[in-house]
């Protein structure tokens, strides 16, 4: 038990390690966009509203970067999900009947549909957060 739960660690960890560098660009260009907008040099009046148009579009593309990245997650744990329980599968058909082995591939289909389960929550939750932030999606 002690090693799936280091091997799913490491899962996460080399996940989170793959996706930052696809990160940090998009952070930074969304933290370039207010410098290079359209209203830089412009005839601006009292009031004008450059800079929270330039915030609502990097706001914009935060919230598409965030969603693009849970997507994939979803993606990849769901096919690593739908693997498991293939494996799964396997491991109950050539368990023998030895009741050890039974119970082991019963847990391994009842966690990765418990980890189906929770992506699709986390699409739901995400969707939410997102549209609770910016209310023009």
């Amino acid at each position: 038990m002690i090693k799936k739960l280091k091997i799913s660690i490491l899962a996460v960890i080399a996940t989170a390690l793959f996706v930052a560098p696809v990160m940090v660009p998009a952070l930074a260009f969304a933290a370039s966009a207010t410098q290079d907008g359209l209203c830089q040099g412009a005839n601006l009046q009292i009031g004008s509203s450059c800079d929270n148009i330039n915030a609502v579009d990097t706001q914009t593309k935060v919230n598409d970067t965030i969603t693009w990245v849970i997507n994939i997650f979803s993606i990849v744990v769901g096919v690593a999900a739908v693997i498991m329980i293939i494996v799964g599968g396997l491991r109950y058909i050539i368990s023998g009947g030895d009741s050890g082995n039974v119970t082991s591939a019963k847990n391994t289909i009842l966690y990765a549909i418990i980890g189906l389960v929770v992506v699709a929550l986390a699409q739901f939750v995400v969707k939410f957060v997102l549209t609770k932030v910016n209310p023009s999606q």
